[in-house]
Protein backbone atom coordinates (compact mmCIF):
# COMPACT_ATOMS: atom_id res chain seq x y z
CA UNK A 1 0.00 0.00 0.00
CA UNK A 2 1.46 3.32 -1.06
CA UNK A 3 1.21 6.37 1.15
CA UNK A 4 0.89 9.72 -0.55
CA UNK A 5 3.29 12.28 0.83
CA UNK A 6 1.82 15.60 1.73
CA UNK A 7 3.30 18.65 0.09
CA UNK A 8 5.40 20.36 2.81
CA UNK A 9 4.50 23.77 1.41
CA UNK A 10 0.80 23.09 1.98
CA UNK A 11 1.45 22.96 5.71
CA UNK A 12 2.65 26.54 5.56
CA UNK A 13 -0.38 27.80 3.65
CA UNK A 14 -3.39 29.03 5.65
CA UNK A 15 -6.60 27.12 4.96
CA UNK A 16 -9.26 29.64 3.97
CA UNK A 17 -13.06 29.44 4.02
CA UNK A 18 -14.81 32.26 2.12
CA UNK A 19 -18.47 33.08 2.78
CA UNK A 20 -20.15 35.53 0.40
CA UNK A 21 -23.30 37.58 0.94
CA UNK A 22 -24.24 37.77 -2.76
CA UNK A 23 -26.75 40.56 -2.36
CA UNK A 24 -24.40 42.79 -0.38
CA UNK A 25 -21.34 42.44 -2.59
CA UNK A 26 -23.49 42.67 -5.74
CA UNK A 27 -24.97 45.94 -4.57
CA UNK A 28 -21.53 47.37 -3.74
CA UNK A 29 -20.03 46.59 -7.13
CA UNK A 30 -23.06 47.98 -8.99
CA UNK A 31 -22.72 51.18 -6.99
CA UNK A 32 -19.25 51.46 -8.48
CA UNK A 33 -20.80 51.09 -11.94
CA UNK A 34 -19.08 47.76 -12.58
CA UNK A 35 -20.10 44.19 -13.29
CA UNK A 36 -19.10 41.53 -10.77
CA UNK A 37 -16.45 39.09 -12.02
CA UNK A 38 -16.76 36.11 -9.68
CA UNK A 39 -13.65 34.36 -10.94
CA UNK A 40 -11.49 37.41 -10.32
CA UNK A 41 -13.03 37.84 -6.87
CA UNK A 42 -12.13 34.27 -5.90
CA UNK A 43 -8.63 34.65 -7.30
CA UNK A 44 -8.15 37.91 -5.40
CA UNK A 45 -9.27 36.51 -2.05
CA UNK A 46 -7.73 33.05 -2.02
CA UNK A 47 -5.96 32.35 -5.31
CA UNK A 48 -2.52 30.74 -5.62
CA UNK A 49 -0.81 34.12 -5.56
CA UNK A 50 -2.17 34.82 -2.07
CA UNK A 51 -0.17 31.96 -0.58
CA UNK A 52 -3.35 30.45 0.86
CA UNK A 53 -5.27 27.23 0.33
CA UNK A 54 -8.96 27.70 -0.48
CA UNK A 55 -11.20 25.12 1.19
CA UNK A 56 -14.53 26.39 -0.13
CA UNK A 57 -16.11 29.60 -1.36
CA UNK A 58 -19.77 29.54 -0.37
CA UNK A 59 -22.22 31.99 -1.97
CA UNK A 60 -25.49 32.79 -0.18
CA UNK A 61 -28.22 34.17 -2.45
CA UNK A 62 -31.92 34.90 -2.27
CA UNK A 63 -34.25 33.73 -5.04
CA UNK A 64 -37.42 35.43 -6.26
CA UNK A 65 -40.61 33.82 -4.87
CA UNK A 66 -41.78 30.58 -6.49
CA UNK A 67 -44.95 32.16 -7.86
CA UNK A 68 -46.00 32.89 -11.46
CA UNK A 69 -45.42 36.64 -11.08
CA UNK A 70 -41.73 36.09 -10.39
CA UNK A 71 -41.13 32.98 -12.51
CA UNK A 72 -39.18 34.69 -15.29
CA UNK A 73 -36.82 36.45 -12.88
CA UNK A 74 -36.52 33.26 -10.82
CA UNK A 75 -35.45 31.29 -13.90
CA UNK A 76 -32.77 33.87 -14.69
CA UNK A 77 -31.43 33.78 -11.14
CA UNK A 78 -31.37 29.98 -11.13
CA UNK A 79 -29.30 30.02 -14.34
CA UNK A 80 -26.85 32.31 -12.58
CA UNK A 81 -26.72 29.92 -9.60
CA UNK A 82 -26.06 27.03 -12.00
CA UNK A 83 -23.15 28.97 -13.50
CA UNK A 84 -21.64 29.48 -10.06
CA UNK A 85 -21.95 25.80 -9.17
CA UNK A 86 -20.45 24.69 -12.48
CA UNK A 87 -17.43 26.91 -11.78
CA UNK A 88 -16.63 25.43 -8.40
CA UNK A 89 -18.58 27.67 -6.05
CA UNK A 90 -20.75 26.17 -3.32
CA UNK A 91 -24.17 27.82 -3.51
CA UNK A 92 -26.82 28.12 -0.80
CA UNK A 93 -30.14 29.69 -1.79
CA UNK A 94 -33.27 30.81 0.00
CA UNK A 95 -36.69 31.34 -1.56
CA UNK A 96 -37.88 34.90 -1.23
CA UNK A 97 -41.26 35.94 0.06
CA UNK A 98 -43.50 38.58 -1.53
CA UNK A 99 -43.29 41.91 0.25
CA UNK A 100 -44.93 45.15 -0.76
CA UNK A 101 -46.16 45.48 -4.31
CA UNK A 102 -43.38 44.82 -6.82
CA UNK A 103 -40.85 43.64 -4.21
CA UNK A 104 -39.64 40.47 -2.50
CA UNK A 105 -37.42 39.75 0.48
CA UNK A 106 -34.93 36.92 0.91
CA UNK A 107 -32.66 37.49 3.88
CA UNK A 108 -29.83 34.95 4.08
CA UNK A 109 -28.00 36.39 7.10
CA UNK A 110 -29.12 33.72 9.57
CA UNK A 111 -28.25 30.87 7.19
CA UNK A 112 -24.81 32.32 6.56
CA UNK A 113 -24.10 32.84 10.28
CA UNK A 114 -25.15 29.29 11.26
CA UNK A 115 -23.14 27.76 8.43
CA UNK A 116 -20.08 29.80 9.38
CA UNK A 117 -20.05 28.29 12.87
CA UNK A 118 -20.79 24.73 11.69
CA UNK A 119 -18.30 24.76 8.82
CA UNK A 120 -15.59 26.20 11.04
CA UNK A 121 -15.95 23.08 13.20
CA UNK A 122 -16.20 20.61 10.30
CA UNK A 123 -13.59 22.10 7.93
CA UNK A 124 -11.23 23.63 10.54
CA UNK A 125 -10.12 26.67 8.53
CA UNK A 126 -7.30 28.92 9.69
CA UNK A 127 -9.02 31.96 8.17
CA UNK A 128 -12.65 32.82 7.47
CA UNK A 129 -13.29 35.65 5.02
CA UNK A 130 -16.73 37.26 5.26
CA UNK A 131 -17.52 39.02 1.99
CA UNK A 132 -20.07 41.52 3.24
CA UNK A 133 -20.34 44.96 4.73
CA UNK A 134 -23.40 44.16 6.83
CA UNK A 135 -22.83 45.15 10.46
CA UNK A 136 -25.09 42.31 11.61
CA UNK A 137 -22.16 39.94 11.07
CA UNK A 138 -20.03 41.64 13.73
CA UNK A 139 -21.02 39.20 16.47
CA UNK A 140 -20.34 36.26 14.15
CA UNK A 141 -16.82 37.57 13.62
CA UNK A 142 -16.28 37.70 17.37
CA UNK A 143 -17.63 34.15 17.86
CA UNK A 144 -15.26 32.80 15.19
CA UNK A 145 -12.30 34.60 16.73
CA UNK A 146 -13.12 32.98 20.06
CA UNK A 147 -12.53 29.64 18.34
CA UNK A 148 -9.03 30.73 17.38
CA UNK A 149 -9.97 31.51 13.77
CA UNK A 150 -8.66 34.59 12.02
CA UNK A 151 -11.55 36.61 10.59
CA UNK A 152 -11.21 39.00 7.66
CA UNK A 153 -13.97 41.13 6.19
CA UNK A 154 -13.90 41.83 2.45
CA UNK A 155 -15.87 44.90 1.46
CA UNK A 156 -15.46 48.45 0.22
CA UNK A 157 -13.53 49.89 3.15
CA UNK A 158 -14.95 53.37 2.65
CA UNK A 159 -18.50 52.10 3.23
CA UNK A 160 -17.67 49.69 6.06
CA UNK A 161 -18.99 50.61 9.50
CA UNK A 162 -16.82 50.65 12.60
CA UNK A 163 -18.82 47.86 14.27
CA UNK A 164 -17.88 45.18 11.76
CA UNK A 165 -14.44 46.67 11.13
CA UNK A 166 -13.47 46.45 14.80
CA UNK A 167 -14.91 42.92 15.17
CA UNK A 168 -12.62 41.45 12.49
CA UNK A 169 -8.88 40.85 12.56
CA UNK A 170 -8.41 42.65 9.27
CA UNK A 171 -10.30 44.34 6.42
CA UNK A 172 -9.76 43.55 2.75
CA UNK A 173 -10.64 46.59 0.66
CA UNK A 174 -12.43 45.47 -2.51
CA UNK A 175 -12.50 48.94 -4.09
CA UNK A 176 -9.21 48.50 -6.05
CA UNK A 177 -10.44 45.13 -7.33
CA UNK A 178 -13.80 46.56 -8.40
CA UNK A 179 -12.01 49.16 -10.51
CA UNK A 180 -10.53 46.35 -12.61
CA UNK A 181 -13.97 44.94 -13.45
CA UNK A 182 -15.73 45.78 -16.68
CA UNK A 183 -17.83 48.93 -16.76
CA UNK A 184 -21.59 48.63 -17.15
CA UNK A 185 -23.69 50.95 -19.25
CA UNK A 186 -27.11 52.16 -18.16
CA UNK A 187 -28.97 49.31 -19.84
CA UNK A 188 -26.75 46.77 -18.13
CA UNK A 189 -27.55 48.01 -14.64
CA UNK A 190 -28.68 45.04 -12.61
CA UNK A 191 -26.73 42.51 -14.71
CA UNK A 192 -23.36 41.27 -13.46
CA UNK A 193 -20.55 40.25 -15.77
CA UNK A 194 -19.76 36.67 -14.81
CA UNK A 195 -16.69 35.23 -16.48
CA UNK A 196 -17.49 37.14 -19.66
CA UNK A 197 -21.18 36.15 -19.59
CA UNK A 198 -24.00 38.33 -18.36
CA UNK A 199 -26.10 37.02 -15.49
CA UNK A 200 -28.94 38.82 -13.75
CA UNK A 201 -28.19 39.88 -10.19
CA UNK A 202 -31.57 40.51 -8.67
CA UNK A 203 -31.02 41.65 -5.10
CA UNK A 204 -30.78 45.43 -5.18
CA UNK A 205 -30.68 46.61 -1.53
CA UNK A 206 -27.66 45.62 0.62
CA UNK A 207 -29.55 45.16 3.88
CA UNK A 208 -33.13 44.24 3.08
CA UNK A 209 -32.37 42.10 0.00
CA UNK A 210 -35.24 43.76 -1.83
CA UNK A 211 -35.74 43.49 -5.58
CA UNK A 212 -38.05 45.83 -7.44
CA UNK A 213 -39.70 45.21 -10.76
CA UNK A 214 -40.24 48.07 -13.23
CA UNK A 215 -43.12 50.31 -12.29
CA UNK A 216 -46.03 50.78 -14.63
CA UNK A 217 -45.75 53.89 -16.84
CA UNK A 218 -47.11 57.08 -15.35
CA UNK A 219 -50.19 58.64 -16.95
CA UNK A 220 -49.32 61.11 -19.72
CA UNK A 221 -51.97 63.66 -18.79
CA UNK A 222 -50.48 66.35 -16.50
CA UNK A 223 -53.88 67.53 -15.34
CA UNK A 224 -54.81 66.58 -11.77
CA UNK A 225 -57.91 64.45 -11.30
CA UNK A 226 -61.05 66.52 -11.16
CA UNK A 227 -62.86 66.74 -7.88
CA UNK A 228 -66.29 65.32 -7.74
CA UNK A 229 -68.98 67.99 -7.92
CA UNK A 230 -71.55 68.05 -5.24
CA UNK A 231 -75.07 67.64 -6.46
CA UNK A 232 -77.38 70.40 -5.38
CA UNK A 233 -80.65 69.24 -3.90
CA UNK A 234 -83.61 69.80 -6.13
CA UNK A 235 -86.69 71.49 -4.67
CA UNK A 236 -90.07 70.96 -6.14
CA UNK A 237 -92.55 73.85 -6.04
CA UNK A 238 -95.46 73.30 -3.66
Amino acid sequence: MSVRKRDPESRLRSRVLVLVDESNVGSSVRTAGRGLDWLKLREFLAGPNTGRELIEMVVYAGLPPAIPTWQEERDKKNKFMHWLRSNGFMVVTKDGAPAEEGHYKANVDVMMAIDALELSVEMRPDVVILVTGDADFAYLAIKLRRRGIRVEVASVAQNLGNTLRSAANDVIDLAPLFRTFEMMNTREAGAARVGGKAARSLARAPDERVTKVPDSPAPTSPRPPQQQRRRRPRFRPV
